[in-house]
Formats: structure tokens, C-alpha cells, sequence
């Protein structure tokens, strides 16, 4: 009987190629909606991509970070960006899909984060969480500051927050010894879903009242 069982170190780099190419988009159309050519939209494509796990491999000494040594992740973001630039007309009456990449994004490079740092440090949830949520949240801080705005993950609904929570359900779900495919599934299915729900039905965390 052949096993068709794809080995989770493959498993966990097309989930990261796929996250990257998500991310991408969001700074493809960042980029254009703020009027940027088609080098600005590569660029912003790019560091929307790569920056977070570029960060996380910076901050637990994984050097040179992957989106250097394998070409692979710039050249997802720079075809992403090509691709928005062409199509844009077509997609720009669809501006939900902006959003429900970036919710598939949060959910798919927080699991990569996550299961970095489980590869290396074990169960050791502050290094998760660290890893997790700097993947997820590094590179759309950086997309939002490029192009002047304050970053989403401090003024809307639950973003950092869902990262966290998917992390804690990955955390649980692999000390409880199950596979590392369901742990993973199930932490991006329920970091996306929370960021899709908060989005549609408006759920933010308490802020200070009175401010100016």
C-alpha cells in the first residue's frame, strides 16, 4: 500500500509559502490603494511577506533568517506583487478580499511561528507564543507603518489577540500528544475564524474611555 503521508517538515514549508503569498497580497493592495507604482507595490509586497519571520529568525538566532538563504519566499512576494499590479481592476470591488487574506495570513504564520519555536525549544509556551505572534503581526506593523497609517494590530478588531489564542490552542492541543498536522490545522482554523468573526461582527477589546 502506498503511504501518501507528506512529511511535516514539507508540511510546515508549503503552509509558510502559502502564508507568505497571503501576506504578500495584503501589501500588494496596501500598496496600491495608496498610489504606489509597481516597484512600490513589489516592495510593499515583500516586506508585508517576509518581515515577520525574518524578525522571529532575528530574535531566536536563526541566522541568516530562511527568507534569505531560500529564494522561494521573495520570489512568491515579488510575483504577488506582479500579479495585484495586472489584476487589480478586476479585484478592486472586492476589498473583503484584502481582509480575508490578511485573517488567512494571521492564522497561517502564527501556527509557523509557533511550531518554529516548538522545533526548537519543545513545549515551551513563551517561546511559542514569542515566536507566533512576532510571525504573524511583524509584518503587517511593518506594511501599515510604510505607508503612514497606524498598524491594525492596535486599533481594530481582535488581531493580536486571535494570534495569541490560536497559539494557546496549538500549545494545548500538542501537549495533549496529538499529531502535529491536527494541531496545526486547528490553530489556523480558529485564528482565522476568530479574526473573521471580530471583522463581521465588530468585537474589539476594552479601550480607554474619555481619551482626546
Amino acid at each position: 500500500m502506498v503511504d501518501f503521508t507528506v512529511p511535516a517538515d514539507v508540511f510546515i514549508y508549503v503552509l509558510d509559502l502559502f502564508g507568505t503569498m497571503a501576506f504578500a497580497v495584503t501589501g500588494a493592495f496596501k500598496a496600491i490603494e495608496h498610489k504606489a507604482d509597481i516597484v512600490g507595490i513589489i516592495i510593499l509586497a515583500t516586506i508585508t511577506g517576509v518581515a515577520g519571520g525574518t524578525i522571529r529568525d532575528i530574535v531566536l538566532g536563526n541566522l541568516p533568517p530562511n527568507s534569505i538563504l531560500d529564494p522561494t519566499y521573495v520570489i512568491i512576494t515579488v510575483a504577488t506583487g506582479v500579479v495585484l499590479f495586472f489584476l487589480y481592476s478586476k479585484l478592486k470591488k472586492h476589498w473583503n478580499v484584502f481582509l480575508k487574506f490578511d485573517a488567512i495570513g494571521l492564522g497561517v504564520f502564527t501556527v509557523i511561528g509557533a511550531t518554529f519555536a516548538y522545533n526548537i525549544f519543545g513545549l515551551n509556551f513563551l517561546a511559542m507564543v514569542l515566536a507566533g505572534m512576532l510571525t504573524a503581526v511583524g509584518g503587517g506593523i511593518l506594511r501599515d507603518v510604510f505607508v503612514n497609517q497606524v498598524p491594525i494590530v492596535f486599533v481594530k478588531e481582535l488581531y493580536a489577540s486571535a494570534s495569541f489564542v490560536g497559539v494557546v490552542i496549538f500549545y494545548f492541543i500538542l501537549a495533549l500528544g496529538v499529531d502535529l498536522y491536527i494541531a496545526s490545522i486547528a490553530g489556523i482554523a480558529i485564528t482565522t475564524g476568530l479574526r473573521l468573526v471580530a471583522m463581521k461582527y465588530n468585537w474589539n477589546l476594552p479601550k480607554v474611555k474619555g481619551n482626546i
